[in-house]
């Protein structure tokens, strides 16, 4: 997966524009340049997503704002940490990249193009994905379990790589991209299961997918009760046809099927 990890000042402006306030001196600068600039500040706003989608030739019609924000101290300040906090998730991501890559594509088997993250203040709290392609992060690397970090970043991109579902089978798309990435990614990374995590509302639908995740990834029939002891997920192996056509479709594909097989796959908790 190609990527490029940038600190772009028009989209550094904006966020710190348009985001919840970190700094008190650039907060008193807001304040000033909204009550200086009201038009051309409500402008701005509408700059986000040209940004996003070519920021080598993004040029604003009213650069008024930009150029303030730029010759203020506060913001030289406020970029330098974002620059610091670019290489911080760099060195995670560098550190990870051949492993992680390896085990997204075997797992999801999708076309994900190339990616440029635009690096803004971690104090932010943000992780944003305005177009494919492109994210916004700004969000504080876990020191305790820094795969957080990426488990959200993949998360994210997967979600957006797939099709929208209607919303009666949105949470189909959401598991499966959970036990996708927060489930069998995790544990690729982690070297231990990591299937109790996600969503709490998500943890029965996933369970009624489960054997069926496991034929997709193409596990074994006779292997099924060394993952289920893995995972701490049980079911009678016995009470389904192994689908030998899983492992040859991609996320989005496996989706589908279940969608399409749904009132086969959610059976009665007591059999789980």
């Amino acid at each position: 997966m190609n990527t490029k990890f940038i600190v772009n000042d028009y989209a550094l402006i904006w966020n710190l524009l348009f985001q919840a306030a970190i700094d008190d001196s650039f907060s008193k600068e807001k304040a000033k340049l909204w009550n200086t600039y009201k038009e051309e500040y409500n402008q701005t706003y509408k700059d986000k997503m040209a940004i996003m989608k070519d920021y080598k030739n993004f040029i604003p019609n009213d650069d008024t704002i930009y150029n303030v924000v730029i010759e203020n101290k506060s913001y030289d300040k406020l970029k330098k940490q974002a620059e610091k906090y670019r290489l911080e998730v760099m060195k995670l991501w560098d550190k990870n990249k051949k492993e992680a890559d390896k085990l997204i594509e075997k797992i999801t088997r999708l076309d994900i193009p190339e990616y440029t993250f635009f690096v803004v203040n971690k104090e932010l709290g943000i992780i944003d994905h305005p177009t494919r392609g492109s994210m916004v992060l700004g969000k504080a690397i876990d020191g305790r379990n820094p795969f957080m970090m990426l488990y959200e970043i993949m998360m994210n991109i997967v979600m957006n790589n797939i099709k929208v579902y209607n919303e009666s089978d949105k949470d189909f798309k959401k598991a499966i991209v959970e036990l996708a990435v927060l489930n069998e990614y995790a544990t690729g990374l982690n070297k231990r299961s990591c299937y109790l995590s996600g969503d709490p509302k998500l943890l029965s639908l996933k369970r009624w997918i489960y054997p069926y995740w496991l034929m997709y990834l193409g596990v074994a029939k006779e292997d099924f009760h060394t993952y289920m002891a893995r995972d701490k997920v049980s079911f009678d192996t016995e009470r389904y046809a192994y689908e030998k056509e899983l492992k040859k479709m991609n996320l989005e594909e496996f989706i589908d099927f279940c969608i399409r097989n749904k009132r086969y796959i959610i059976r009665d908790t007591k059999q789980q």
